[in-house]
Parts: C-alpha cells; sequence; structure tokens
C-alpha cells in the first residue's frame, strides 16, 4: 500500500524542513512549496491527500490558496489544514468558511499534528457504523459508502469534514447532537474555543443543503438535530 501524500504551502524554511522531517518520519509522502502559487500548482501535479497551508504568505496568501484550491473542481475534495499564528483568528474564521477542514496554531506539536492529520484522512474511510448505505429524503440524497451527495439530482461537493458531519447527523436523525459530541465524533478532539468551529461548518454544510437547511436544526445553548 503506497503512503498517503501531504502537500506542505509554507513560506518558513525552517518550518518547512520540520515539518517535511516529522510528516516523512510518520510514513507520508511529503511534498512542498514555499508560496501559495507553487502550492496551487503542486496540488494539480502532486495530487496530494491532505495539504498543510500556512495562512501568512507574501504574493498569494494562505485564504486566496484555500479560495482557488476549493473553488476548482479538480483539487476541491483535497482536505486541507490551516497553519496560524495566535493572533489570527479572524484569518481561522475565514479560512473555515472557505472550506479549510481544520486549523493548528503555531507553535504546535509534531505529534499532535499527525494525529490530526489523521484524523481528518480518518473521514474519508469507512462510514459510521448507524450509517445506513444510502440514504434518500426528496431531493436530498445520501451514498455513504461513496461519499457522494446529490441535491435535487445535483452533486454537490462537500469537504471530508462537511461529509463526517452531516454523516453523524443523518445517522442520529430526531436525536440532539451537542456540540461538545460534534468534537469528539467529528473531530476526534475536543479543544476549548472550538465550539465556533463546529457553528461554522454547520453554517457552511446548511448553506450546500439549499432547501433543505432546515434539515438541520439549532437547538439553543446546546448543538444540532436532524429533522427525523
Amino acid at each position: 500500500m503506497s503512503a498517503q501524500k501531504i502537500l506542505v504551502v509554507e513560506d518558513h524554511r525552517d518550518t518547512r524542513e520540520l515539518l517535511k522531517y516529522n510528516l516523512t518520519a510518520a510514513g507520508f509522502d511529503v511534498a512542498a512549496a514555499e508560496d501559495g502559487q507553487l502550492g496551487l500548482n503542486l496540488a494539480h501535479a502532486f495530487k496530494p491527500d491532505i495539504m498543510l497551508l500556512d495562512l501568512m504568505m507574501p504574493g498569494t496568501d494562505g485564504l486566496e490558496v484555500c479560495r482557488q484550491l476549493k473553488g476548482d473542481p479538480a483539487t476541491a475534495r483535497i482536505p486541507v489544514i490551516m497553519l496560524t499564528a495566535k493572533g489570527e483568528e479572524v484569518d481561522k474564521i475565514v479560512g473555515l468558511e472557505l472550506g479549510a477542514d481544520d486549523y493548528v496554531v503555531k507553535p504546535f506539536s509534531p505529534r499532535e499534528l499527525v494525529l490530526r492529520i489523521k484524523a481528518i484522512l480518518r473521514r474519508y474511510g469507512a462510514p459510521e457504523p448507524n450509517a445506513p448505505k444510502l440514504w434518500e429524503r426528496e431531493g436530498l440524497r445520501i451514498d455513504f459508502e461513496a461519499h457522494q451527495i446529490t441535491l435535487d439530482g445535483e452533486e454537490i461537493a462537500l469537504t471530508a469534514t462537511e461529509f463526517k458531519l452531516l454523516t453523524v447527523l443523518v445517522s442520529g436523525a430526531g436525536k440532539v447532537q451537542t456540540r461538545d459530541n460534534l468534537l469528539d465524533t467529528v473531530w476526534d478532539t475536543h479543544f476549548e474555543g472550538y465550539s465556533r468551529t463546529v457553528d461554522t461548518h454547520v453554517r457552511r454544510l446548511r448553506q450546500k443543503l439549499g432547501p433543505y437547511a432546515s434539515w438541520i436544526e439549532t437547538i439553543r445553548g446546546v448543538g444540532y438535530r436532524f429533522k427525523a
């Protein structure tokens, strides 16, 4: 079985080399780019399983890279972990709105980063144990095994995290899912302040569900529920 591929887009040489060293040691096939445009080019040529993307870069910054990546059907499904500095709270939220799957704050633990990468890659794996193989209601159709969702006959693109989130909500239809439970189940982790991450992904998911957005109900002060 070939190694999973990671593309690192980071302008700071020492950080880039540190990432390459630790990720290669963890068994990944790693390619690296020193700027955003080269990162976009490598995304097409290298076809990574996941991308680590620094937000603050000269020229084409991380937000623009993410915008172009998610706007191109050829690269839209590549999961993205943003690498951010502590003070970039606004940029984190914008990045999540653009379709990034997660963020890691510098300085970070290489071990934690590897765990976060593996957690996101697992979201492309087997469906939830309680999920049906195929789910349909009115114009919404979800093929859990194929990781495919169609809306009134037209396929829509979800990120790995959005698909996992929808899977958890649909599998537990009628039951309230707290933000903490969603963090544990979807993100495989629990970090202080991540409730905003949950809310951001739910908002993006609703936008993509269009006329069926109301099927994801907000339970004020608790979390979310998919209509039974």
